[in-house]
């Protein structure tokens, strides 16, 4: 009898775990068609000016005809990604060596820590200025504000990584009379590594919309210079085509980093699931 039941309220859980398992699996393209019954309405209100989905459409065969600056459509997302890449690669490396120094060392935490939480506290686009001042209005410019809005998450999350490891793993390294290198490379980073890529995932995300803004400010190609081309001469429709490319590209950034993570740290797979 307990048997019967028991198995009874296992068959339970089981359908409804099925269940809202569909109602996941549903819910994207419920929000996919929410968002364009409001796109919809929205272009098709009385005397409003916003684009259709017709109207983007034909933009977007307009820009293949036309090319704004010898550039494709592809060729200025590529521009904002390449400023991106470079910025990130950089910010990475330097962001997770300065976060472990600064997790790990405490003379280093004392010394370096307050300055870098001051720099901290300056939003990356208030840097333009004195960029632009510096470097003027070229490629470095450009991918260096990238550079310091990705860095930021990389050393905090790092940081926070290294300097919560659990005391019973340096400990059970103690017992074993690891040295501080080991106690390092062997067990506070690697049982940081969780913490380590949520900062990836954050500077990566913080790059693409840093450099967006960034081009928007001055330059000649990239995604944010057409948007800003589109508000220039009125072209709204070549705005929202850029933003509707802003986002893909972000969303497509974000699946990769999460594929990268799931095959570097196999074990976040089975948390999520």
């Amino acid at each position: 009898m307990k048997k019967t039941e028991e198995t009874i309220v296992c068959s339970e859980y089981e359908r409804r775990e099925r269940r809202r398992s569909q109602i996941y699996s549903v819910l994207p393209f419920v929000s996919v068609a929410l968002l364009l019954i409001l796109w919809f309405a929205a272009s098709s209100a009385e005397g409003s000016n916003f684009p259709s989905p017709k109207d983007i459409a034909d933009r977007f065969t307009l820009f293949l005809q036309k090319p704004i600056k010898n550039l494709s459509l592809m060729g200025h997302i590529w521009a904002s990604l390449q400023r991106v890449f470079i910025a990130l690669g950089v910010s990475w490396l330097i962001g997770i060596s300065f976060g472990v120094l600064i997790g790990w060392n405490k003379k280093a935490n004392a010394l370096l820590g307050p300055m870098f939480t001051a720099f901290r506290s300056v939003p990356p686009l208030a840097w333009v200025p004195l960029v632009t001042m510096w470097f003027g209005t070229g490629e470095f410019p450009k991918i260096l504000i990238v550079f310091v809005g990705a860095l930021m998450p990389v050393v905090v999350n790092t940081e926070a990584g290294i300097a919560n490891v659990q005391k019973l793993y340096l400990d059970v390294g103690s017992i074993f009379n690891a040295s501080q290198r080991q106690m390092l490379f062997e067990i506070a980073i690697p049982s940081s590594l969780d913490a380590i890529f949520a900062g990836i995932r954050t500077s990566t995300s913080a790059g693409w919309m840093v450099v967006l803004a960034a081009e928007m400010l001055g330059g000649k190609s990239g995604v944010g210079f057409l948007i800003t081309r589109g508000m220039d001469s009125g072209d709204y429709s070549l705005c929202l085509l850029s933003m509707i490319c802003i986002g893909l590209v972000g969303a497509l950034l974000a699946v990769i980093i999460q594929v990268l993570e799931r095959i570097i740290l196999p074990w976040t797979a089975k948390k999520s699931s």
